[in-house]
Order: C-alpha cells, then sequence, then structure tokens
C-alpha cells in the first residue's frame, strides 16, 4: 500500500488516500476535470498501486490514454447463485487439480470478500392466486436444488471470504443496493469507495449509488476473487445530461426504456456513463436505481450517478447506520464525489435526454430497447381488435403477467403504482383474464412490509398478484408450468401467446418456451394487461370492463395520480422495515457444526454439480487454429440466450433426453440456468434455444430457425448437440462465424463455456457485447474482429470452408484469417486480435483463466 498520500479523515480517527493531491503533483489542477468514474479509479490506483507504477497509471487516466492497461482492485465481488456456484464449482476443481500435483488445496480461497446470494433458483410454479404460493414454490426450489444446496452450503464452510445469503431472501442487486454496500467502505483504519464486480449483467444496479460495480463473467469474478488486478484500459467515459422533468403519470420504467432506445442508437456499447444535470438531481434514488441497472440493455459497462443527497436520503430511508451515512457525506464532499465538485468534469463525449419527452411505454416484442409507445401500438400492428370467442383464448393472448425483477421493485413509486391501480380496478370490479398467469416476486421482502402498510397486499391478491417468491423468477426464464389445458389450447391452436412483465431482459425464447414474444412494462402496466389479457389491445383507448353501472372503464379511469403515489410511499416506506429485514439477514452466525474437508466429495449421479474439466484432456492440450470448420453462421444480435438459455429444459431437448437418461422425472428438469455446474447437462446447453437462427440451415430458400446445424463435409443438417458429439468423436476442431454485437444479455460464462467444450477455438464476428468476449478469453477462445465493411455476407461464407489462423497473437494485433472454400479456392482476411491487454494473452496463452492460475499457484509453492 502506498502510504505517501495516506492522511487522516477530518473529525474521525480514520485514514484516507489524498487522491486529489496525487493527481495535482503530476498535473496541477487536473482532478477538477476528472470525470467521477476516473476519481474513484485513481483513488484505488493510489491507495493499491506501488510508487513505480502509480504515476504512469495516473497519467493514463489523467491525459485519457486508452494505450496502455492499468490495473484496478474491486473491493468485494457479489454473486447469484448459478454463475456464483458454477464460479465456486471451478475452484473446487481447482483443488483437486492443485492436490494432483501435490499443493495445498485448503490454501485455494477467494482472496476479496466475496457475497452468494441464492436468488435465480426458484421457478413460478405456483402462481400469484395460490395464498401459500411462496411457501409451496419455495419447497419445489429446495427438493429440486438439494445437489445444489449441498455443495453451497459445502463452500460456505470450506472457503475463506465466502458469505451465503440464503435463499428465500431477494434479489442479489436489490440486496446489494438497500443493504450490502456502504457506499464507502472502510478497512484496516482506512476508508475508501465501494466498488464491486457481480457474476450478473445488472450489477450497474448499484452505480446508482455512486459505487462502480461492474457485471463480468464467471471467469473474470474468479480471477478478482482470487486476488488478481482486474486489467483495464481507460474506457469511454460518456457524460449524459438529464434534462426537464417526467411528465404526470410516467413512471421510471417509461423513462428507463426511452434511455435505452436512445443510448442504443448512440452507440455508447462498452462505455461507461455517468448522468448529470438538474434532471438527474431531481431523480429519486429509486428512479436512478431503473436507470443504472438496465445498463447492459442499453450495451455501457457503468451507469454512474454522483454521491448527493439524494443517496443520502436513500441511504436514510433504508435503514443504514447514522456513523455510516455521516461518513458518506464526509468522504464525498472531502474528496470531490459529491455532485457539486463534479461541475468541472470533462467528458469525452456529451449527450443530452430530455425527460420531459417520455411518454408510456413498453418495450418489445423481442428486445429491451425497441421502445414502443402505449398510444402506438395500433400504429405498430401490435394491438389491434380482436375476436372474443367464449371460452377460448384470443390472438396475443398474454398468457404471463409479472411483476418481478430488481429493476422494477427496488423502486417503490413503481410498485406503489402497481397496488394503487390493482387497489381502483378491484372497486370498479374489474378481474384478470383467467389464462393469465399472474405473479409478484419483489427483490426484497422490505417490499411486502411496505405493500402491507400501506393496505395494497389484499389488493393485489385479489387481482392474482399475490407474493410467489423474494427471487429472482420470470425475467430470468423461471416463469414455471403454465396451467396444462392452457398450453395445449396454445398448442392445438398455434396461438401467438406473449408475456408482459417488469423485467428487463424479452428475448425471444427466455421467458417462456410458449411465450412467442415478451413485452417489457411498468408494474402498474403489467396489472394493467392482466385485466386485458391480450396484448391485441389498445391499452390507452380500449374498454378494460364495465362498471356496477355499466360505464365503459379505461386505463385512465384506474391510474393513480403522481401525487397519491408520492403520499403513499412517503408514509408506507420506513427505516424500520429495512432493519426489520436486513440485520437478522447480517447478522453474524458462529458456524458450531462439524468441519469440512477441503476437497469437494462429488456425487457421481449429480445433474447439477460435477468435476469440472478444464485441466485436463483436449482442453489442457494445444489450440492449433488449424483446419476449423463452421459450427455455425450467425446474424446480428446473437445473445447468451442463443448460446445457452437459461429458461426450462424440455423433455425432447438433448438436455432434457439426458436427464431422463439420468433418471430424473421430467416435473424436477428445472431450468438450463441451475445445470451448469454439471457440465455433461450444460454443454447440451451449447445452442439450444428454438429461436435460432444458423445461416449454415436453409430451407425453401430462407434461413430455418431452430437449434440445428449443418454437419461437414458430409451437408447433413442435424439437431446441434448431435452435430458437437460427432465433431467432438473426430476432435474436429472448429470456429463460429458471426454478425455484429455477437454476445449480448446476461453475463454468462456458459456460453463461453459450452463452445470451448464443444471444440471452438476461434470466434470470428464484426464486434463482441463486452462480458462475453472476456469469458470467450476466460476459456482460452479466441475471438477475431472482422475489419469494417468486411463480414460474413461480403466474403460469402456459406459453412462449407475450412479455416486458419495466422499471425502473432498480440493485443490487438492484425492477425490473418485463411478461408478455404470447398472448391480449393483460398481467401486471406485481415482481422483484430480482441486480445485486448497482455494479461488477457497471457490468460489465452494459458488455455484460460483456472489453467492461469493453477500455473501461477504451483509456481508460487515450488519457489
Amino acid at each position: 500500500m502506498n502510504t505517501e498520500f495516506r492522511k487522516t479523515l477530518p473529525g474521525t480517527r480514520l485514514d484516507y488516500f489524498d487522491t486529489r493531491a496525487a493527481v495535482d503533483a503530476i498535473k496541477p489542477g487536473a482532478y477538477d476535470t476528472l470525470p467521477y468514474t476516473s476519481r474513484v479509479l485513481a483513488e484505488n490506483l493510489v491507495r493499491r498501486c506501488d510508487p513505480q507504477t502509480l504515476n504512469a497509471s495516473l497519467s493514463q487516466l489523467i491525459d485519457r490514454k486508452r494505450d496502455l492497461d492499468f490495473p484496478w482492485f474491486p473491493a468485494r465481488v457479489v454473486c447469484h447463485d448459478i454463475l456464483g456456484q458454477t464460479a465456486l464449482v471451478d475452484l473446487a476443481g481447482l483443488r483437486d487439480a492443485i492436490a494432483l500435483q501435490g499443493g495445498d488445496p485448503a490454501q485455494v480461497n477467494p482472496v476479496v470478500p466475496t457475497q452468494l446470494i441464492v436468488d435465480h433458483s426458484l421457478a413460478v410454479e405456483r402462481d400469484g392466486t395460490d395464498p401459500e404460493a411462496f411457501e409451496k414454490n419455495r419447497a419445489i426450489e429446495d427438493r429440486r436444488n438439494e445437489d445444489r444446496f449441498h455443495f453451497i452450503e459445502w463452500t460456505k464452510k470450506a472457503f475463506k471470504n465466502v458469505d451465503v445469503i440464503p435463499p428465500g431472501n431477494g434479489i442479489m442487486h436489490q440486496i446489494n443496493l438497500e443493504k450490502m454496500s456502504p457506499v464507502i467502505q472502510v478497512r484496516d483504519g482506512v476508508a475508501f469507495p465501494d466498488t464491486c464486480v457481480g457474476t450478473d449483467s445488472h450489477t450497474p444496479h448499484v452505480d446508482s449509488l455512486g459505487v462502480i460495480a461492474i457485471g463480468v463473467g464467471g471467469l473474470e469474478a474468479e480471477s478478482v476473487m482470487l486476488g488478481r488486478a482486474s486489467w483495464m484500459r481507460l474506457p469511454e467515459i460518456v457524460g449524459v445530461e438529464l434534462t426537464g422533468k417526467l411528465q404526470p403519470g410516467i413512471t421510471a420504467t417509461d423513462m428507463v426504456l426511452a434511455l435505452t432506445e436512445y443510448l442504443r442508437k448512440q452507440k455508447v456499447v462498452g462505455a461507461w456513463l455517468e448522468f448529470f444535470g438538474e434532471g438527474a438531481s431531481a431523480l429519486t434514488l429509486g428512479d436512478r436505481a431503473t436507470i443504472s441497472n438496465m445498463a447492459p440493455e442499453y450495451g455501457a459497462t457503468a451507469a454512474m450517478f454522483y454521491i448527493d443527497q439524494q443517496t443520502i436520503d436513500y441511504l436514510k430511508l433504508t435503514g443504514r447506520e447514522d456513523q455510516q451515512v455521516q461518513l458518506v457525506e464526509n468522504y464525498a464532499r472531502l474528496t470531490g464525489l459529491w455532485g457539486d465538485s463534479l461541475k468541472g468534469a470533462q467528458y469525452e463525449r456529451g449527450l443530452s435526454f430530455d425527460l420531459s419527452s417520455v411518454v408510456r411505454n413498453m418495450a418489445g416484442p423481442s428486445n429491451p430497447h425497441a421502445r414502443v409507445a402505449t398510444s402506438d401500438l395500433s400504429s405498430r400492428g401490435i394491438a389491434g381488435q380482436w375476436d372474443d370467442v367464449p371460452g377460448q383464448m384470443p390472438d396475443g393472448a398474454v398468457i404471463i403477467a409479472a411483476i418481478t425483477s430488481c429493476t422494477n421493485t427496488s423502486n417503490p413509486r413503481n410498485v406503489i403504482a402497481a397496488g394503487l391501480i390493482a387497489r381502483n380496478a378491484n372497486k370498479l370490479g374489474l378481474t384478470r383474464k383467467p389464462w393469465v398467469k399472474s405473479s409478484l416476486a419483489p427483490g426484497s421482502k422490505t417490499v411486502a412490509l411496505y405493500l402491507d402498510e400501506a393496505g395494497l397486499t389484499d389488493e393485489l391478491e385479489q387481482l392474482g398478484f399475490g407474493i410467489v417468491a423474494f427471487a429472482c423468477t420470470t425475467c430470468n426464464g423461471m416463469s414455471g408450468a403454465l396451467d396444462p389445458e392452457i398450453q395445449q389450447e396454445i398448442i392445438d391452436r398455434d396461438l401467438y401467446a406473449t408475456a408482459v412483465l417488469s423485467g428487463n431482459r424479452n428475448f425471444d425464447g427466455r421467458i417462456h418456451p410458449y411465450a412467442k414474444q415478451a413485452f417489457l412494462a411498468s408494474p402498474p402496466l403489467v396489472v394493467a394487461y392482466a385485466i386485458a389479457g391480450t396484448i391485441r389491445f389498445d391499452i390507452e383507448k380500449d374498454v378494460l370492463g364495465l362498471d356496477a353501472d355499466g360505464k365503459e372503464i379505461r386505463l385512465k379511469d384506474i391510474w393513480p395520480s403522481d401525487e397519491e403515489i408520492d403520499a403513499v410511499v412517503k408514509a408506507s416506506v420506513k427505516p424500520e422495515q429495512f432493519r426489520q429485514v436486513y440485520i437478522p439477514m447480517f447478522a453474524i452466525h458462529e458456524d458450531t457444526g462439524p468441519k469440512v474437508e477441503p476437497l469437494y466429495d462429488w456425487r457421481p449421479q449429480s445433474t447439477y454439480i460435477r468435476r469440472p474439466p478444464y485441466w485436463e484432456g483436449a482442453l489442457a492440450g494445444a489450440r492449433p487454429l488449424k483446419g476449423m470448420r463452421p459450427l455455425a453462421v450467425l446474424p446480428d444480435n446473437i445473445t447468451t440466450d442463443h448460446l445457452s438459455p437459461s429458461n426450462a429444459i424440455m423433455l425432447d431437448s438433448a438436455a432434457g433426453e439426458y436427464l431422463a437418461k439420468m433418471g430424473l422425472p421430467e416435473v424436477d428438469f428445472n431450468s438450463y440456468a441451475t445445470h451448469r455446474g454439471d457440465h455433461l447437462t450444460a454443454q447440451r446447453a451449447t445452442f439450444a434455444n428454438p429461436k435460432l437462427f444458423n445461416e449454415m440451415v436453409i430451407e425453401d430458400g430462407k434461413v430455418k430457425q431452430g437449434s440445428l446445424t449443418r454437419l461437414e463435409p458430409e451437408g447433413q443438417v442435424m439437431r446441434m448437440w448431435e452435430a458437437i458429439e460427432t465433431y467432438m468423436d473426430r476432435k474436429q476442431p472448429l470456429i463460429i462465424i458471426a454478425g455484429a454485437d455477437y454476445g449480448q444479455g446476461s453475463s454468462r460464462d456458459w456460453a463461453a463455456k459450452g463452445v470451448r467444450l464443444a471444440g471452438v477455438e476461434a470466434i470470428a464476428a464484426e464486434g463482441f457485447e463486452r462480458i462475453h468476449r472476456t469469458n470467450l478469453v476466460g476459456m482460452g477462445v479466441l475471438p477475431l474482429e472482422f475489419m469494417p465493411g468486411t463480414n460474413r455476407k461480403t466474403l460469402q461464407i456459406d459453412g462449407s470452408e475450412t479455416y486458419d489462423v495466422i499471425g502473432e497473437r498480440t493485443p490487438r494485433a492484425t492477425l490473418t484469417l485463411v478461408i478455404t472454400r470447398k472448391n480449393g479456392e483460398r481467401v486471406e482476411v485481415p482481422v483484430t486480435c480482441r486480445l485486448d491487454t497482455a494479461e488477457e494473452v497471457s490468460i489465452y496463452e494459458a488455455g484460460g483463466v483456472l489453467q492461469r492460475f493453477a500455473q501461477d499457484f504451483l509456481e508460487s509453492a515450488t519457489a
């Protein structure tokens, strides 16, 4: 630790690092021009770097240089149980590998404090009409996930520096916002800004608190856990000025959907955004959190707000200790992290968004950035007249209406608005349509307390929105089974069935296998669509029903006023509710149970937890990058849901057939996500999304949809998994060719693990989403980027070719992709090596993050 700039924080016994002095010593006055993000990163460097490297790294921040790497050291790692458990399975496997080579496995532990929240395992099998839904869903969760929870319990005892929040307590991001982040950390007598990485792309949720928190893949999280610096180049830091204020009746959801559309068009993929201006200052912390949460939907790495009075008010509201709240304010004001201190900040690029321009919005039918104003539903061909046939579901039937996701349930205004619209609907005699599976799954138990306080719990339950879970459910594809009769009608009539949810993801095939498309909407709109029962409905104009006097009821008749929403929030949301929930949840419990062995006793028949294979067989060998055949040729916007779906496993899928052979009953197949600790199940999910379009598979002149590919050189079309098995048996190296924005969506390390296990050595695409690219590197898969103007179409790629990669792999070097066509023609294509840093080159050459750590660990043990 560098002590030159260490000083005492006035009025305390704590020390801090005077980053302003360190920066201004290099360039006088420079600190006042730095954006908020750069100030926090600079403090991290001053506190953690040795004096020899400090000045060079600080100079990069000051001069905005992006040609060199610099380290940052996140203060903690947060994980949900899917990727967190997968990361810990990897570490357990790493312990085995170390032990086999004579090392001490007990020494393999997270160095950085790691918090694991079990929140992604629950499916909504019992909906919000069942008064015992929460208890029943939790019981099903425990039964299905016994193997997983057994392993997680072992990790809690076997690894140092791992804290576990058990199932049934809420969503990782909302708990992080409401409790886990102190905003300013104190360790060893030193105060410093909280920072974290999380194994979920929505980790930026707490950027709204002024905390640099970014989503990373499980592999990068493992590297940080093990004490390695996270190396980066200075990101593009974009200032986004928010002007004006929201119009009456407009929710934070409407705002963020409009912002998501705008920012995607501004091409902020990979950028770190900082929101400022009068509009930003007036937003509540809940509104800010809704914006920050959806950073991956507009493609940004971070979505920062500065610390100001809104931050302080929120910390008080959520029951933080007075001493901690005072520390946050004092530290922020002293070190230039307070909002008023950022007026001189300079950005490479500035954007402006007028909040008053926002109208009531939804997003759909397939992407979070595909905004559609509710007033435009008819003109877009979404809404329209539909024939009401008694006893039948209509076209466009809403089969799932879910108030779900940390995006919205961490914002009390949105939840209260839903409760008030339910109350108003009940008064007028409106009811939910019988085919709608409705649910309320808050991200925090505090939501239940303030709904009770407001007298709105019963109102929501009356419409079918009883609490089914405190977990990530429908938004993550865990929407549970449909009523069998409804499902059969959808199949028999080939209905266009839809979902409406207050989540952040609506990619095709994600929400439910029988919901052909899905729409994102605010919680009150979710309630309204449950009443309407179909997306073929002009929610602004059409009649929801008739009151007792036969008067027509429209949305405007049940929509609460902003003044009423704010009054109920003020009267009902209280600090003691947060203390009541979080003090016992985070109380330190001494573990008096028996100690566990440092090596996990793997269960041979488990389909959830299996010793990973990354140190053995082909994965431990060389990757020649020669003679590769395409596994798939893919269009733009391939998501990690295409690469490795997370929703329910169907019996007729490759994974379903495998689970059946292993003796698992279909009712307990669970989701793809829950099986990611077992590579034999998880690799069968590779490209298993039925919505995939692989351009190698053509039927009647069109690309055929499905989990399909064409086996070469035979030219035979088959299911993706059978082709992968065949190529694995042949030891055939593979490549994937893709368009732009490859790998957008969740920070899903299995999207990289699956293709690596299949034998994919390289992926050539027009562009990569940030997290997925780092995951590919972490698995030893080479990302290659076509030069502008070159793509699969200009190269006339059809999948019958073979490929070689030639050139020295250095950061962002130009390599040559050699394409040999079926007729023997040879084409040499320059591509950019997307190993962006020297550290990434080192990881790739070692075979991946885990192989690299094993090498370093054993070398240090024998040194």
